[in-house]
């Protein structure tokens, strides 16, 4: 049999394999998410999402220390506000000593040059669950963006570098991007959720910040998982409103979306690799079912390959490790 062209040649080895990869994942493609209890020496483990843990501030910090150290550069904070806090007005996002601005505060004092994102909802805050004021059994848009224009500069002014609205509602990124231009926060950027599809892959998220919708549903502000088309506009009026980075949400089950955004935008791209996706290979890994570092890279490979320049994931430390 004589073949002009061998492909398996390229295929030969672990040297040669590497050599001609076009996929290479890095510590600095992932943004760690980590979620803040108050009080002290707090390390709870979340049930549906093993190995993981909701942290009190110190011990969040001790967390970034270990992050920098496997050369990851960037987080994603999310915060557990107490049951008395909450109401439907979501004030307690703008409280500028509220837990997220104190850890924001706490993180940059330890670490200033870790790049510190903050998730910009009212989901935490709300007695409803939801990520927006509600009036009538209604999750209202324009009273909601100016609650979250409130947050967003909040955590400017505790020192965050990006803010990250995952809450879907019209016309925040331009008025988010508005009010920090007026308040001279210039070099605060904005990674807008861009297309955040209604997903059942959120549950153990919600688990771990105790903000499961008290009433409905989210599916008349996050996008229906039908939709391809309607994704690619959100990420352009995102972009030209004023975000820095666009965000596609969840990630294994949405890579041809978030190959339609990279091919649609010039900004970066990120996309989440949720709790419901981190639950999966947990789960499966701990039935013997499949490889759980091997499935960890796998995943995220599958997710950079697609076209996101940076990956939350849950498995940041774990795949930093891994990949030496």
């Amino acid at each position: 049999m004589i073949l002009t062209r061998r492909n398996r040649i390229l295929r030969t080895n672990a040297s040669i394999r590497s050599l001609v990869a076009e996929t290479i994942l890095t510590p600095s493609d992932f943004i760690a998410p980590l979620f803040i209890d108050e009080g002290e020496n707090i390390a709870y483990e979340i049930p549906s999402m093993p190995n993981y843990f909701r942290y009190s501030i110190d011990n969040t910090v001790k967390e970034v220390k270990l992050l920098w150290s496997l050369g990851i550069k960037s987080v994603l904070l999310f915060v557990k506000a107490k049951d008395e806090t909450k109401d439907n007005t979501g004030k307690e996002a703008w409280n500028p000593d509220g837990l997220m601005q104190r850890s924001i505060k706490a993180i940059k004092d330890a670490f200033p040059e870790m790049l510190v994102m903050t998730d910009v909802a009212l989901d935490p805050y709300s007695s409803y669950g939801h990520d927006g004021i509600v009036e009538n059994g209604e999750i209202v848009n324009d009273p909601t963006v100016e609650a979250l224009v409130k947050m967003s500069l909040s955590h400017a002014h505790a020192g965050a570098d990006f803010v990250a609205p995952s809450d879907m509602m019209d016309g925040r990124i331009g008025a988010i991007r508005e009010a920090f231009e007026q308040n001279n926060f210039t070099k605060t950027g904005i990674m807008a959720y861009s297309a955040k599809y209604a997903s059942c892959f959120y549950g153990p998220f919600r688990d771990a910040l105790d903000s499961a919708p008290g009433f409905g549903d989210k599916k008349t502000y996050q996008m229906d998982y039908a939709n391809r088309i309607e994704a690619v506009k959100e990420a352009l009026m995102d972009v030209e409103e004023g975000a820095d980075i666009v965000m596609v949400k969840p990630g294994l089950p949405y890579l041809d979306i978030v190959r339609e955004v990279k091919n649609a935008v010039d900004v970066p791209v990120s996309v989440y690799n949720i709790s419901g996706e981190y639950a999966m290979i947990k789960a499966a890994a701990k039935m013997g079912w499949i490889n759980e570092d091997k499935a960890i890279l796998e995943t995220l490979t599958s997710m950079k390959r697609a076209g996101a320049d940076l990956i939350a994931t849950y498995f940041a430390k774990d795949a930093a490790r891994l990949i030496g």
